[in-house]
């Protein structure tokens, strides 16, 4: 299976650094959250992983091959991007037979088993699909790719509760099927966490985070319970995204918790919880 490095990657657009020296190794037959803000460089590097853009400097290397001097370990990887690159005049049902020629893999059984479980007609054109079958039939094409390597953009964007919640099944359960990388780049933090195995979170073009997502949660806990209480403990602590509610106050304490930390805090009748992977992310990149 494949395996991706990314090895002192810059990129520039004459003054404005996208990307800076980002060094990375996704592993075969794992499921990798990119986190970031807007503009905080996941696309940019999404995009110079399938060659789309070019690197200032640096590189990156898919089975110690590099995707610049070998177009062919492309082939490895099913990109889906969230801006639409079909033909509005397409049917879908064509996309998929179009897309069996370059994914020679493809699955065009499990691609129809699929549509019939979202909802989705094949006979339909592109330009009649909402941003939500827009998106459904783009996840598609990526499951039934099976590509080795699966890049997923804004997996739902327009998807409703429930098809949020089918198509997350439906990734886990083609990953257990038939094995792969994958690296989803999502705004929806909080609902990805429990399919990610590691999380990569991007600042201003800088990796300032990867890590497993139970050693990332274990390194912080969320405190709660009146504000003066609250504050006490939280002195000399490192605590961000404190959220007050008239003298009621929570937030999220950048540290291990030790058994000291649990008898002050049965002391001072504060409540104590995970930190969810949401405030988390919104903490360290703020």
């Amino acid at each position: 299976m494949s395996k991706i490095v990314v090895h002192s990657l810059t990129k520039q657009y004459g003054d404005i650094v996208a990307l800076n020296d980002v060094n990375l190794k996704l592993e075969p037959n794992k499921i990798y959250g990119l986190l970031g803000r807007n503009g905080a460089g996941k696309s940019t590097l999404l995009n110079l992983m399938t060659n789309k853009l070019f690197p200032t400097s640096g590189e990156i290397l898919i089975d110690d091959e590099s995707v610049i001097e070998n177009d062919c370990v492309l082939n490895k990887i099913f990109y889906m991007v969230e801006k639409n690159l079909f033909p509005l005049g397409y049917k879908i049902k064509e996309i998929f037979k179009w897309t069996k020629e370059f994914y020679p893999s493809f699955d065009l059984d499990y691609a129809k088993e699929l549509c019939d479980k979202f909802g989705l007609d094949t006979k339909l054109k592109i330009k009649a699909l909402s941003t939500g079958y827009l998106t459904i039939f783009k996840d598609i094409l990526a499951l039934a790719s099976q590509a080795e390597i699966l890049l997923l953009d804004e997996p739902v964007l327009g998807l409703d509760a429930n098809h949020r919640d089918l198509l997350y099944k439906e990734i886990i359960s083609n990953f257990i099927e038939h094995p792969k990388t994958i690296l989803i780049s999502t705004h929806l933090i909080d609902e990805v966490a429990d399919i990610l195995e590691e999380v990569i979170i991007i600042k201003e073009g800088n990796i300032i985070v990867q890590n497993s997502v139970e050693k990332l949660l274990m390194s912080a806990y969320r405190i709660s319970g009146e504000a003066s209480r609250v504050d006490e403990y939280l002195k000399n602590r490192k605590h961000v995204g404190a959220e007050t509610m008239g003298k009621y106050k929570s937030t999220t304490v950048l540290e291990d918790i030790k058994d000291k930390d649990m008898k002050l805090i049965n002391e001072l009748d504060l409540e104590v919880s995970k930190a969810p992977l949401q405030k988390l992310f919104i903490s360290l990149t703020n």
